[in-house]
């Protein structure tokens, strides 16, 4: 991408948080200074794990591969508290209701994704992404990591600043519904993360082919799964390949993929 395009990206970014933030209130500077007071031993940490990973899909990688690890780790930007639990706004799990949520996911205009979240199986996850969709955070973020290794499939995207940094001003967890087994099928929707459990955020990943992830790090939340369209975002996206794949041979997808809509209702 050419330096004045990505200014534009970066400035759209920013202005896509601050409207996201300011619709939900999630400046909460009071709990965040006492929860900083609380945990400044865990800012060293915290700083030092985002440094070493350099992304949130940095901790689980093809197991028994022998290469440099992939993981599905999205990195979110450094909260102080992110190994103590939630923190900021974090939308109430209760939003999901234990039910299902199916909607639509566009990438590029063009390529249109059916989705179906679990409402049941991952009540926390299921609510944030709702929570998203709903107030259009996703709409013009990018898909900026793309993996395509025989046990290592999928594409990341949701980063508020479009490059895998960045969050909507909250972490949260606890993992939901993570595979015992560390397999991912095809189609499954989960979410990315940094170190620490509770540092999932805005970033998720969508599994293009059967895929294996470490599972010694706790693994990585399903919140559901691609209920159609997923041979397009193949074809359209996923088979062009890696613009220069870094050592654990993941990187931007040749074909840069954007987020140009999202819908969500629940199911009656």
């Amino acid at each position: 991408m050419a330096p004045k395009n990505q200014a534009r990206d970066n400035r759209e970014a920013r202005e896509r948080l601050r409207l996201y933030q300011a619709r939900q209130g999630l400046h909460e500077r009071q709990r965040r200074r006492r929860v900083r007071d609380n945990v400044v031993g865990g800012i060293v940490l915290v700083v030092v794990a985002a440094l070493a990973t350099g992304s949130q899909l940095a901790f689980a990688g093809a197991q028994g591969s022998g290469k440099a690890s992939a993981s599905a780790s999205a990195t979110a930007t450094p909260t102080p508290s992110a190994t103590a639990g939630n923190t900021g706004d974090v939308p109430s799990k209760s939003i999901a209701k234990g039910s299902t949520w199916t909607g639509t996911l566009t990438l590029n205009k063009d390529v249109r994704l059916g989705i179906e979240l679990d409402g049941q199986k991952a009540p926390q996850a299921a609510s944030v992404e709702i929570k998203l969709i709903q107030e259009q955070f996703y709409n013009g973020t990018t898909c900026h990591r793309l993996a395509d290794s025989t046990s290592l499939q999928f594409l990341q995207c949701g980063s508020a600043n479009g490059d895998g940094t960045g969050d909507a001003g909250f972490q949260y967890g606890p993992l939901e519904n993570v595979p015992s087994d560390g397999d991912y099928a095809k189609g499954t929707i989960a979410i990315a993360r940094s170190s620490s459990p509770y540092s999932q955020s805005t970033q998720f990943f969508i599994v293009t082919g059967d895929t294996t992830l470490d599972g010694s790090t706790g693994g990585y939340t399903v919140v559901g799964k691609v209920t159609s369209g997923l041979s397009d975002l193949v074809s359209e996206i996923t088979s062009k390949g890696i613009s220069d794949p870094g050592s654990d041979g993941t990187g931007e997808p040749k074909v840069k993929t954007t987020i140009t809509g999202a819908t969500i209702e629940r199911e009656q």
